[in-house]
């Protein structure tokens, strides 16, 4: 098969009928989803709306702006008409200036009086145009990107992914750099641990965080600046990803799109499984977010790799592939095209088996062969790693060689020191020169390499597309919901009404007015 980035892989035979029962099995599993989320609205989605239209500050006590208004108008029962509407009833009013709309949000009556008509339209018309404003200022800045892009071009694929983690803004910095320098096409900001549990974006720069560092707008924007430094000096762009999920995952995508970001880890299951949100409120936010990417030209990577950390991964290979297609239809319902749909896999057989290399080529060449337009992200070995860094090097070169045989997009790198500590400008050196090799050393062979008819590769990859085929039937009949409380995916199950965050989902009232969605939506 060649690829669009003219590589070539080997061919794999599908059984057509089985893939396109597959995409037809995932539209009726996200059908159903997607009606819940059309009648609703959440605390973020507005937040989201009222950071498009002006309030992107903070208040007393660092509280942001919009979670002020937010929590004020939900706590008064009247989010549900739209935080764009009761922002545009209090600057009808006189309130200009964020703090003054703050404070006249909290003055707002108990119940206040509906407007005549013809007031009504005035305010939905002059709150649209803003809008629209606000909307052509994002897409000038994304212009501004691709421009960089497109003058100084990418690396080759695929692009090497490397983390960055320290907690302080500034020293990921240094850090990115050096990165960059060594070769890293890809620069990832890992969140501060726990961020995701959030309701609210922290607002500023910031330097202390555990296992990671803070999301907020200003340090996405302090990095996409000396990393576009960095681009220029060494003439080749350099990307930069963030996480948008947890609790503010579209507040998060538009701040990404505003300063610029390339990607986000953007996942319709992570949050519910691994960080206990609750599913109505994360599917809902997921959509909205996915919106934004979509017209920010934001790549996603999705978060399948980390059903088997918790699962086995030869034997639940199949609930990669089901979610895969699952995330496929969420993200073409938002508007994402294949060429943004960073389908998340990773190379997690335990290594004490025999085989494993051909079972991670059948796994990571089927998620190519059905998804043949997607970058495609591959995560390397976590699960299984050990404290032996040299077996630890030799494991993730092994991932670097599937990822390169079955032309993967994105290829994260894996540190041989991963399982000790957090690894250090040396340890992401030695991945690089060995992702390097691997590349070099391995140039052609997926051009010469020919799967044997019927063979373990072959076989095994057809076993995983059926038993992915029987789990989208039991998905599609049973619902989205009650599957995710049978535990299907990463063998975690979560109830329909439990995890964090449900009580941030609001039912659209009549005449809900929400003009970002409706921008979104015409795009």
């Amino acid at each position: 098969m060649l690829l669009a980035d003219g590589r070539h892989v080997p061919d794999l035979h599908l059984e057509p009928g089985e893939v396109d029962r597959c995409r037809e099995l995932a539209a009726q599993v996200t059908a159903p989803v997607l009606g819940f989320v059309a009648q609703h609205t959440t605390v973020a989605i507005e937040r989201t709306v009222l950071r498009l239209l002006g309030l992107h500050g903070a208040g007393p006590r660092g509280i942001p702006q919009v979670n002020l208004v937010a929590d004020e108008l939900h706590r008064r029962r009247l989010l549900g008409k739209g935080a764009a509407w009761w922002l545009g009833y209090v600057m009808r009013q006189g309130a200009r200036d964020p703090g003054a709309i703050v404070e006249a949000i909290a003055s707002l009556p108990e119940q206040p009086a509906p407007l005549p008509p013809a007031e009504e339209a005035a305010l939905r018309e002059a709150v649209t145009r803003e809008t629209r404003a606000a909307v052509a200022e994002l897409r000038s800045r994304v212009a501004q990107r691709n421009a960089l892009k497109a003058e100084l071009g990418t690396g080759p694929r695929p692009h090497k992914y490397l983390i960055v983690a320290t907690g302080n803004i500034w020293d990921d910095v240094e850090q990115a750099r050096a990165a960059a320098q060594g070769g890293a096409d890809i620069i990832a900001v890992i969140r501060s641990t726990a961020q995701s549990l959030l309701d609210y974006v922290p607002h500023g720069a910031t330097t202390e965080g555990f296992g990671g560092t803070y999301a907020t707008q200003e340090n996405f924007r302090i990095m996409r600046e000396a990393l576009d430094d960095e681009s220029r000096r060494l003439e080749r762009y350099l990307h930069l990803t963030n996480y948008s999920s947890g609790l503010c995952m579209p507040e998060i995508a538009f701040a990404a799109a505003w300063e610029r970001l390339d990607m986000l880890l953007n996942d319709a299951m992570y949050g519910i499984l691994f960080r206990d949100i609750n599913m109505k409120r994360t599917l809902c936010d997921q959509h909205f977010s996915r919106r934004i990417c979509a017209l920010a030209d934001i790549t996603i990577n999705t978060g399948e790799d980390n059903y088997i950390t918790t699962a086995d991964a030869d034997e639940a290979a199949h609930t990669v592939i089901a979610s895969q297609f699952i995330n496929e239809s969420f993200a073409h319902r938002a508007g994402l095209p294949d060429r943004l749909l960073g389908l998340g896999h990773s190379f997690e057989i335990d290594p004490a088996r025999e085989d494993t290399i051909a079972r991670e080529l059948a796994q990571a060449l089927l998620v190519r062969t059905l998804f043949p337009e997607a970058p495609l992200k591959y995560m390397p070995p976590t699960k299984h790693k050990q404290g032996d860094i040299f077996f630890s090097h030799g494991y993730d070169l092994m991932a670097d060689v599937v990822g390169w045989v079955t032309g993967q997009g994105i290829q994260l790198l894996g540190m041989m020191t991963e399982a000790m500590h957090n690894p250090s400008l040396a340890d992401r050196y030695q991945a690089l020169k060995g992702a390097d090799y691997v590349y070099r050393a391995w140039r052609s062979m997926g051009d010469e390499l020919q799967l044997k008819p019927g063979g373990m590769v072959e076989s095994r990859a057809a076993a995983t597309l059926h038993a992915a085929r029987l789990l989208l039937e039991e998905v599609a009949a049973d619902g989205l919901f009650a599957a995710i409380g049978k535990a299907r995916f990463g063998d975690v199950a979560r109830t329909e009404a439990g995890g964090k965050g449900l009580d941030g989902v609001v039912a659209r009232a009549p005449g809900y007015f929400n003009p970002l969605l409706d921008e979104l939506e015409a795009t």
